[in-house]
């Protein structure tokens, strides 16, 4: 089987050429061009970031996309689904909100912004899962699936349950509606250890489904079983590794291989590429209010038709940095007793299960992990 191609480039430029001339490059190299955009509409699949947060892709980026792309006849827009928990992008006004704030306007990227599962999350289509294991029917958002091609426009970086938040990631768990992201993360329940508990209730503010109830008389978190859904969004937000998911051992590996399924309903049937840009390599999603400093160094721009190659090419790519030390994988690493994953990720948050993923995606046809690196200048 021939391996499927990987293009990449640095974040080195010359006086007059800058990275979105870089970035345009690339994606034209790796073939985007091919694709038969002409009157076709064309969904590009990002993240807003959540307000607080300054990690995200910044708007120029995507504007970069969007000029090929209408250059090419498409008609693009950008797209995200509402999340589950609290904060800022829970239904479509306060998501738009969000993203204006963040820069993203049709002014600055060139195109619409549509919330992929309407006002409140619902709007969504339930698409079958090609040799699917786990799910049966994905729950997408409907504006997603309307699209006549499928784009994806990736921040890479580490995540605190999935390992790392990458293409899959960005595909799979990104374009589920609210109750598709609920189907992938309900396997695991959050447990709180009450020796390491500060009681700073930092978690509970991350909660949108009144998981996490505050011991007045203890000063402790406790969690009601039966509203926690397991989003994660607690675990990320403790300091204190007072935090854990129980219930079910395999609920990490769970999440990965159910996102993984998510993506494929959402590619299969129709043209597909996808970026994915190594900067700014935060410890945990971009959904945070806050990002901690990067734990590797900027690496660069990769791009290709296949997802599974791509993540796999950032995740090989990611392994051969140094890490950063003034960071939680720095600070993992200098800590007494330290066990040494040998994987940067499982450093950074040692109870991740990425691997999972990407073995999955291969077996059920997402894409493959051998690839052929081609260096674009």
């Amino acid at each position: 089987m021939e391996k499927s191609k990987v293009f990449y480039t640095d974040f080195r430029t010359s006086l007059g050429d800058g990275l979105t001339n870089k970035l345009k490059r690339l994606i034209k190299a790796a073939g985007i061009e091919n694709i038969d955009m002409d009157g076709k509409f064309v969904a590009i699949k990002m993240h807003f970031g959540e307000l607080g947060n300054l990690s995200f892709l910044r708007p120029n980026y995507a504007r970069a996309v969007v000029d090929v792309i209408k250059a090419n006849g498409g008609i693009p827009y950008l797209t995200d689904c509402n999340t589950l928990y609290v904060g800022s992008r829970k239904n479509a006004i306060e998501h738009m909100e969000c993203a204006w704030e963040n820069g993203f306007t049709p002014l600055t990227v060139g195109c619409p912004i549509i919330i992929g599962d309407g006002l409140k999350g619902t709007d969504d289509v339930e698409v079958p899962v090609v040799g699917g294991q786990y799910v049966e029917t994905a729950k997408i958002g409907r504006a997603v699936m309307d699209a006549d091609i499928f784009i994806s426009l990736t921040h890479f970086k580490g995540h605190e349950e999935a390992g790392f938040g990458g293409t899959i990631k960005n595909i799979g768990m990104g374009c589920g509606s609210r109750r598709g992201k609920k189907e992938q993360h309900s396997q695991a329940k959050a447990s709180v250890n009450p020796n390491k508990c500060r009681g700073c209730r930092r978690c509970q503010r991350e909660c949108a489904n009144n998981g996490l109830i505050y011991d007045e008389n203890a000063k402790k978190m406790t969690v009601n079983l039966d509203n926690c859904v397991g989003c994660g969004r607690c675990l990320g937000a403790c300091n204190w590794d007072a935090i854990a998911f129980r219930g079910n051992s395999n609920a990490p590996k769970d999440l990965n291989l159910r996102m993984s399924e998510y993506a494929k309903a959402v590619v299969d049937g129709r043209p597909n590429f996808h970026i994915s840009l190594i900067v700014d390599v935060s410890p945990n999603c971009d959904c945070h209010s806050e990002n901690d400093a990067p734990i590797l160094p900027d690496i660069g721009m990769f791009a290709s038709f296949d997802p599974l190659a791509l993540d796999q090419a950032c995740v090989d790519a990611c392994m051969k940095a140094e890490p950063l030390p003034n960071s939680q994988l720095g600070d993992n690493i200098r800590a007494p007793h330290f066990h040494d994953h040998h994987d940067h990720f499982l450093n950074s948050n040692p109870n991740v299960d990425y691997k999972t993923c990407l073995e999955h995606a291969e077996e059920i046809g997402l894409g493959s992990r051998e690839y052929e690196l081609i260096k674009v200048k």
